[in-house]
């Protein structure tokens, strides 16, 4: 049985390979740097003409790709067609810090399933901010006990201000489809990761 496995997983990591769209990670425009430690990733911008701020975005792969992207195209499959792509489309968590004040600002972003791919309105946003709230710059663990504004109940004035407030700082829509390549070029690359571990784990004696 587990020669079968093995020999299964070979071919398969063969075929992800095949498909895998980047060799390595696409960048994002707009001067961020990336640091990844396996499956979070963060985004570092310092912010031109305010040398005292900086702004971070942090996501994580897993669980980032929706559940109906599988359940739509089975039984829809041409025998000849390729199968559809899984995209990536993780919550990410952006932090706006001034050195002046010893608050980080955090809002809590994600990608709104029903509205992905979708031909809108003008001026769409492909993500939503889904909470807002400060915390002590520079400490590990967030507070519950600080205030957190959920945006459901939001005046859409002071929402939208928010999106310009991220939009000014290089959190756009943009910034938002190219965080889903990166993500979802992140995340196939991971999964043949996983794929090779699970072969060499399957082998092992």
């Amino acid at each position: 049985g587990d020669k079968a496995f093995a020999q299964f997983l070979t071919d398969e990591i063969k075929e992800e390979k095949k498909i895998q769209k980047h060799k390595s990670l696409p960048k994002v425009s707009g001067g961020w740097e990336l640091e990844v430690h396996g499956t979070e990733a963060k985004l570092v911008r310092k912010i031109a003409g305010e040398k005292k701020m900086g702004i971070t975005v942090t996501f994580n792969i897993n669980n980032s790709i929706p559940p109906s992207a599988e359940e739509d195209t089975q039984g829809q499959q041409k025998p000849d067609e390729q199968e559809p792509e899984l995209t990536s489309t993780p919550n990410f968590v952006v932090e706006v810090i001034k050195d002046d004040t010893k608050q980080t600002l955090v809002l809590d972003c994600h990608y709104p399933e029903d509205e992905i791919g979708h031909e809108g309105e003008e001026k769409k946003n492909i993500f939503t901010i889904r909470e807002v709230s400060f915390q002590p710059t520079g400490e590990a663990d967030w507070k519950d006990t600080n205030y957190t504004l959920n945006t459901d109940s939001l005046d859409w004035a002071l929402y939208d201000h928010l999106m310009d407030f991220l939009a000014d700082r290089g959190v756009d829509n943009t910034f938002a489809d190219e965080l889903i390549e990166l993500s979802t070029a992140l995340e196939h690359q991971e999964y043949i990761k996983f794929l090779e571990d699970l072969k060499s784990f399957v082998k092992c004696q």
